[in-house]
């Protein structure tokens, strides 16, 4: 299978690197194609705007699905987001790391999927979580957190961290037509054993190898023909 780590986080040796770092070890011994988006390494700019496309749809009026799904169908996003729209639509298996700050991923990933999961890319009208472009591809969560699994429950201050994360999986992956699996939480990362971390690292390796094996190869549909039979009327709406 082909395999997207998008990878959020600034320090190479923190412990989200090294789960990234099994991930990729894993599964290429598994004989899995890998690639990794590390975001801060890349330099991705998270800011949405203006600036990510080559040409406008509208030069006096900037109305950001619009500029997308013009874009869409002219080829006109800017290098970066063409870069990483070409990982996500090679690949049948899309594996989210990053650690939770603020209840939620860094800024850094939400930009990226503001930019990256465009209008006329990712979605269109209509063509939404049972109809999404990606049904039949499947995601999945790798999570680290500050607090403990005691935090994270229904009697404590956090709330189950599947209620944390749902957001990014309803209303993100799912929206997009994304089948995503539970995810896999690493607690209290700063707190933990030696002996802890590497048991996290050991059922890590073993959960991609299988979310991989587990997963179709399926081609998308070209959300470009959905554009087409639209029209523009349906994303020029103020």
């Amino acid at each position: 299978m082909r395999v997207l780590i998008v990878h959020a986080h600034p320090e190479p040796a923190s412990f989200s690197g090294a789960l990234t770092s099994a991930a990729v070890e894993a599964l290429e011994a598994s004989g899995h194609e890998t690639t990794v988006s590390d975001l801060y390494a890349e330099g991705f700019d998270a800011i949405a705007g203006r600036g990510d496309f080559t040409d406008a749809a509208n030069p006096a009026k900037f109305h950001y699905q619009a500029e997308q799904a013009h874009a869409a169908q002219a080829d006109s996003f800017v290098p970066e987001i063409a870069r990483e729209q070409a990982r996500v639509r090679a690949a049948d298996l899309l594996i989210l790391q990053f650690p939770l700050w603020w209840g939620a991923p860094p800024a850094v990933l939400k930009g990226w999927f503001e930019r990256v999961m465009a209008y006329g890319f990712a979605y269109v009208d209509g063509c939404r979580y049972d109809t999404g472009f990606f049904k039949g591809r499947r995601a999945l969560i790798s999570v680290t957190t500050g607090g403990t699994p005691k935090r994270f429950s229904d009697e404590d201050v956090y709330g189950p961290i599947e209620k944390v994360l749902y957001p990014l999986k309803r209303l993100a992956l799912e929206y997009m037509g994304y089948e995503v699996e539970a995810p896999f939480v690493s607690y209290a990362v700063p707190r933990i054993s030696g002996g802890e971390r590497a048991d996290y690292l050991a059922r890590w390796r073993a959960r991609v190898v299988a979310a991989a094996e587990a997963t179709p190869r399926i081609e998308i549909r070209d959300p470009r023909t959905a554009l087409t039979e639209m029209g523009a009327q349906a994303w020029t709406r103020a």
